[in-house]
């Protein structure tokens, strides 16, 4: 594992020896790192362990050993890949989690829904919904959510260009937001965002 230097922004999330993965599996291995404010990648090959650094980093899996430093403002996490989701409607999946995130900002919600095309969608169980558009119901709660830390797991899988341009200009204004850090795990880091950290697994 490797990762650019970071700047001297305060550190929001570290990681000390953290090791972990699903089914007990250690795809991650005594990792030592701090998140600073500002726009993170996290690289990697598939099965590397990139969504598990990500659910480690959530609480969403118990490490085998090491620990996890979180902000008092919250880290936003959200799966909704699996079945059990699969009849709530994408209004209703809004208004779970924002019952979590106390900085929650509906305004910016209603904002992103629109540039996303998603109000037609509001009242549809997530099962009708396309990969692509179940997509847009995690980024515009993880991005409205207003957590001091926001995890993201491949953005841009699924999405039509408007909308991955739409989430990239948001993630740059994002970038310079004092106090707030933003993780994101893909393939590769984009060479069009502005980086505060790349770690590659």
């Amino acid at each position: 594992m490797s990762s650019s230097p970071a700047n001297f922004a305060p550190f929001l999330l570290q990681t000390h020896h953290l090791s972990g993965g699903p089914a007990g599996h250690p795809v991650i291995q005594s990792l030592s790192f701090s998140w600073p404010a500002g726009l993170n990648w996290v690289c990697g090959d598939e099965s590397c362990g990139k969504t598990s650094l990500l659910r480690l980093l959530a609480g969403d899996l118990q490490p085998l050993s090491g620990t996890v430093q979180a902000p008092a403002g919250g880290v936003f996490w959200a799966d909704l890949k699996g079945a059990e989701h699969d009849p709530i409607t994408v209004q209703a999946c809004w208004a779970q989690l924002q019952t979590l995130y106390p900085r929650w900002d509906s305004k910016l919600l209603d904002d992103l829904s629109e540039a996303l095309d998603m109000e037609r969608h509001r009242q549809k169980p997530l099962y009708m919904l396309s990969t692509g558009s179940r997509r847009k119901v995690m980024l515009i709660a993880a991005l409205a959510s207003g957590a001091a830390v926001t995890l993201l797991d491949q953005p841009f899988v699924s999405l039509d260009q408007a909308s991955i341009r739409a989430i990239k200009d948001f993630l740059r204004e994002a970038a310079e937001q004092p106090g707030r850090a933003w993780i994101v795990a893909d393939y590769e880091a984009p060479d069009d965002l502005p980086m505060t950290t790349v770690m590659q697994l």
